[in-house]
């Protein structure tokens, strides 16, 4: 479970930053160079690439050369293993709200005459 934990929190501490999540969303999208990735981004293409090797090193993106253009794409599973972390803890939170909801009717019962 330790190593499932580390790979969110990297997963999570690498989509905090704003540019970086904007980088995953125009990749949900498919493939795209690094050069038109970093079009929409006010910053020099050095800073621009530092934010790829994060979530390259989070596992979110991949890229490989093709010819003098380095193509960056999602990988999904990584996405995947965050969800299902979330709903995990979804889950939980629900079924601790539904026995809170159910509180009340069962006090009721326990105590018709209150």
């Amino acid at each position: 479970m330790a190593n499932l934990d580390s790979v969110i929190e990297t997963t999570f501490s690498a989509l905090s930053d704003p540019t970086r999540c904007a980088v995953v969303k125009a990749l949900s999208q498919g493939p795209a160079a690094v050069s038109k990735l970093a079009q929409p981004f006010d910053m020099a293409l050095p800073s621009f690439t530092q934010h790829l090797a994060v979530l390259e090193d989070a596992g979110l993106i991949s890229s490989e050369r093709q010819g003098r253009t380095r193509i960056c794409s999602l990988d999904p599973d990584a996405l995947r293993r965050a969800e299902d972390w979330l709903a995990t803890y979804r889950r939980q939170a629900e079924e601790r709200l539904d026995r809170l909801e159910a509180h009340p009717d069962q006090q009721k019962k326990d105590n018709p005459d209150d």
